[in-house]
């Protein structure tokens, strides 16, 4: 609001006239001072107040003091969540420490006795086997049994193929095993024992009986991979004879497998065994082509010990030099030519030796245990 800054003129001062006395009109200055002194005699605050509209100034607002943390809102609630989440973990790890010391200390989970640990799938496997793998863990917390190694140590008896453990609260374990299937029975030193398709040796101290081909030309030297092998072949000679319902696996007694390029197997009937060689494929075929001339032969050889049945379109009699045969010296094999498709080619013999020599099997090998 604009004051007024000129000289205080007192309200006995009269107005000065001009010329003859008659009024005169007061003077500028005048009215002025006397608007002054009207509004001196009103209070200040009326005084220094007039209407916000008619002020050429505005007057800035005072702002109002807002009291502040001490922390940022948004990292006090950041800090609250952390708290919040460390609070939440502190009890989970205590209950769990709780219940793990519940758990490895008490009575409930110890396994007391071998009642506690159940066997499923064993059939050759006597209980007694697998009880020497699992007896040490008698008296132990069913929590502390390794399973992992339990299932290898059990894995590496012979006859189990495959083997699961198993705990189950509060204390007891199980032990599933997959045994082996034997497909053969395989000579190996002077020992005969069971074999199956993967080359795994498995004794026959177990019930059973069994009527299974022998296996020979193996050692105990040779590693599992070359075994495998050798039964891989013995797999597709069984297959290949059992084909379309034939079933002329049934009529071999013994299977060489010392030499995989020429398989030999020993075949019985109530004449004798003669030693048929196979070769490396095609054992279907070849073996029909005993099946159809071996009575044959029979009738044109005095004696009929083996058949080379390995090359195309010729069949080699008695090649093998048998120990037992009587034969009259220089004496050389008979040939005999071969009935069979149309094959442009003859593969050459392959010298034999005595090494080829198999003793005369009297039957197919059955053996019953009891």
């Amino acid at each position: 609001m604009a004051r007024n800054q000129g000289p205080f003129t007192s309200d006995d001062d009269t107005p000065t006239t001009s010329g003859g006395g008659g009024f005169l009109r007061p003077e500028a200055g005048s009215r002025s001072r006397a608007r002054v002194s009207e509004d001196d005699d009103l209070p200040i605050d009326v005084m220094d107040l007039e209407p916000e509209q008619q002020s050429p100034f505005l007057r800035g607002q005072k702002r109002v003091p807002v009291r502040r943390g001490p922390l940022p809102k948004k990292t006090a609630n950041r800090l609250r969540v952390v708290i919040v989440a460390l609070v939440s973990l502190g009890v989970l790890g205590a209950s769990c420490a709780v219940v793990y010391r519940y758990g490895t200390r008490s009575w409930r989970f110890r396994i007391d006795s071998s009642d506690l640990i159940e066997t499923d799938g064993n059939h050759h496997v006597s209980r007694s086997q697998i009880m020497q793998v699992m007896g040490g863990d008698i008296g132990r917390n069913v929590y502390f049994v390794p399973l992992s190694e339990r299932k290898k140590q059990l894995e590496e008896i012979p006859w189990v193929e495959s083997a699961s453990v198993m705990r189950f609260l509060p204390n007891r374990l199980r032990v599933s095993v997959k045994e082996r299937t034997p497909v053969a029975f395989a000579q190996i030193g002077s020992r005969i024992d069971l074999i199956d398709a993967y080359g795994v040796v498995m004794d026959m101290e177990t019930d059973g009986t069994y009527s299974f081909p022998v296996v020979v030309g193996m050692n105990e030297a040779e590693p599992l991979s070359t075994r495998a092998a050798r039964m891989k072949i013995y797999g597709q000679l069984v297959h290949e004879l059992d084909s379309g319902g034939a079933r002329y696996s049934q009529d071999l007694s013994e299977v060489d497998m010392s030499d995989p390029e020429d398989v030999k197997v020993t075949v019985s009937d109530p004449v004798g065994t003669v030693l048929v060689h196979l070769g490396s494929s095609n054992f279907l075929d070849r073996y029909k082509v005993y099946v159809a001339h071996v009575q044959e032969w029979r009738q044109q050889y005095q004696r009929l010990d083996s058949v080379d049945l390995r090359y195309e379109r010729q069949v080699i009699l008695n090649p093998d030099p048998v120990p037992s045969r009587e034969a009259q010296p220089g004496t050389p094999p008979a040939t005999v030519k071969r009935e069979s498709a149309a094959v442009k080619s003859m593969k050459p013999a392959k010298p034999q030796g005595s090494a080829n020599a198999v003793a005369k099997q009297p039957h197919r090998k059955r053996v019953k245990k009891h």
